[in-house]
């Protein structure tokens, strides 16, 4: 079917693209693409609810609240709960989450983690979840166990996600060995075709399997190594703290390995009894506040059990709030009796570290290689070293 030409419209008929633009550009666009009339306009009412409250548009004349709120100062007055209401019947799934991640993170609409008819509407994100983490200390016991609800949910997603990333780097390499275990995963296709190739049909152009090979996988030789991760709690590394403490509770109950969880801004917080549990754990977390990491470490140093079977991964931004000379002598005295230490900017899944370059790069220095990973490249990381 072939699209109308815009001649074809019947009059007084919008024309989508213009209203597309008249959205993007705000109300002094409305000169040359026309009003916004019917679902057009109700899009534009709740945008303009959120990013009316942003002063530099505002200031630049790219959004201004619209007529149907003029008289008033500020945002109007709908509520946060009519609001996501407008906007879940209004806008397709991943606009409502960049809205919500928007509202809550860059505009300060609190209500919607506060307010329990708000928690009752809102989609589970990860957004949400580092919403809640931020503003929990805000809440009361009834607003907390609806909050639970994102937390619960966000997490057993996670879970979900990673637990089969962990569970494949944890299962060993492939041999060359034939195995009589018929796994999709192990499938032998080179094996397989040099053994039913005298079952080729020319005409038909294929090959009857009729006896599939597969590979063996090699027994991990499972010695007892250590992992002790240091997760920075302050409020820029919201999404690192959840992905440590999911990546805990992942890494937990694999044999060979003993994994410590260890929070820490000024002070310490060793949460290794809780990672069973990570909904718990992740609502006992209070992020904000300094940071010193150089504690955080020596802290983690006492922990080491056996220093050429341990694994110490720092979780943090490295804007150090505490002695950093300390913190490199630490990391230097842990890398030179044999432990391998991770300095992680980011662990989450985007991946998008922002952090202190120059202490990072003395770290780097001193042994402790530095980067950005997901939950899933850490896995296998330690997946490598532990079956060594």
């Amino acid at each position: 079917m072939s699209t109308p030409r815009p001649e074809d419209r019947p009059m007084n008929t919008p024309d989508p693209t213009l209203e597309r633009w008249r959205l993007i550009l705000g109300a002094p666009a409305e000169s040359c693409t026309g009003p916004l009339h019917g679902t057009a306009a109700e899009r534009d009412s709740a945008l303009d609810w959120l990013y009316g409250r942003d002063e530099d548009l505002r200031r630049r004349g790219v959004r201004r609240p619209s007529g149907s709120r003029a008289g008033g100062t500020g945002p109007s007055q709908v509520t946060a709960v009519d609001w996501l209401d407008d906007i879940h019947r209004l806008f397709p799934k991943e606009t409502v989450e960049r809205l919500e991640r928007d509202a809550v993170e860059n505009y300060g609409v609190h209500e919607i983690v506060t307010d329990p008819d708000v928690l009752a509407r809102v989609e589970p994100s990860q957004a949400l979840l580092r919403a809640v983490l931020r503003t929990k200390h805000l809440m009361n016991p009834q607003v907390l166990a609806a909050a639970r609800r994102i937390v619960d949910s966000v997490v057993r997603e996670l879970m979900e996600r990673l637990r089969p990333e962990v569970r494949q780097a944890f299962t060993g390499a492939r041999s060359r060995r034939p195995s009589r275990l018929p796994l999709a995963r192990d499938f032998d296709h080179r094996a397989t075709i040099r053994a039913n190739l005298a079952h080729y049909q020319p005409e038909q152009r294929r090959i009857l399997i009729q006896r599939p090979h597969f590979h063996a996988r090699t027994r991990r030789r499972l010695e007892q190594w250590q992992l002790v991760l240091l997760v920075d709690q302050s409020g820029s590394m919201a999404g690192s703290v959840i992905h440590s403490a999911v990546t805990a509770a992942c890494l937990w109950s694999l044999p060979g390995l003993k994994t410590h969880l260890v929070a820490f801004d000024t002070e310490v917080v060793d949460l290794t009894s809780e990672v069973s549990d990570p909904v718990e754990l992740l609502m006992g977390v209070q992020l904000g506040g300094g940071t010193d990491i150089a504690r955080a470490v020596d802290y983690g140093a006492g922990l080491v059990e056996n220093p050429r079977r341990t694994i110490v991964a720092i979780v943090s931004d490295f804007f150090e709030g505490g002695d950093p000379y300390r913190l490199v002598r630490t990391v230097r005295g842990l890398v030179e009796q044999g432990t391998t230490v991770l300095c992680l900017a980011a662990l989450d899944e985007e991946a998008d570290p922002v952090y202190d370059r120059a202490l990072a790069g003395r770290l780097a220095d001193a042994g402790a290689p530095v980067g950005a990973i997901t939950p899933g490249r850490l896995a296998e990381f330690v997946a490598g070293k532990v079956g060594r």
